[in-house]
């Protein structure tokens, strides 16, 4: 019998593209505020509680607000984001993603989520991927953003595998950090210059093949 390992796995960027929809929700925020919101800031949100990335747009605009504003705004953002992610389905799984899936179920392996987003359990069933996953940790479960491994450190317990033996598949900077931090295995998914502290990088899971997956697994 196989060695069991813990696969776990960010949501946004990895699993699904839904970096596209906060985005939108987060421009019309910034907007709102007189804040010309860029692509490029975006990327400073990758990985990022809600909480913190509204703190992180008020600086790029250098505008201070009351917390009862802040909380106006973080329910605004979520219910703009939500009503984004109400026609998705299947067809916004990122490529390549099933075919890993498959083979870690196939092979008895277990996996999880380990994502800072507080809706990934509905992302997961509109995808209708929700059935691969043996533990699901988002923001509803942790109190640490990432760098902090606590998302992933949850994530391994619940499946009952060491930090040693799990497997974390990460696109943002945070996110590798935080799986190194926890001394577990940590493989980018996307930009090597962005992701050069993952001990393995890869531009998406397409490039990931069975050989690869049974040397993890094996390791």
């Amino acid at each position: 019998m196989k060695k069991r390992k813990g696969f776990i796995f960010d949501l946004d960027g990895v699993i699904v593209d839904t970096a596209k929809y906060h985005f939108l929700a987060w421009k019309k925020i910034a907007n709102g505020l007189g804040i010309d919101f860029t692509l490029e800031h975006n990327e400073l949100l990758k990985g990022v509680s809600r909480v913190r990335s509204l703190d992180i747009i008020l600086e790029l605009g250098k505008v201070e607000v009351s917390q009862e504003e802040k909380d106006k705004w973080l329910i605004q953002k979520n219910e703009d984001y939500l009503s984004y992610l109400v026609d998705m389905n299947e067809t916004e799984i990122l490529p390549g993603v099933m075919k890993v899936l498959k083979f870690l179920k196939a092979n008895n392996q277990l996996i999880a989520l380990g994502s800072a987003s507080k809706n990934a359990r509905p992302i997961l069933e509109k995808t209708g991927v929700l059935s691969y996953f043996d533990a699901v940790v988002d923001g509803n479960d942790v109190v640490n953003a990432k760098p902090d491994p606590e998302v992933f450190v949850h994530a391994a317990r619940l499946l009952n595998v060491t930090n040693e033996d799990s497997i974390v598949f990460e696109d943002s900077v945070a996110g590798v950090q935080a799986a190194n931090i926890a001394k577990m295995m940590s493989i980018g998914i996307g930009e090597e210059k962005t992701l050069h502290e993952a001990e393995y990088i890869f531009k998406d899971f397409t490039e990931i093949n069975s050989t690869f997956l049974e040397l993890l697994i094996n390791k």
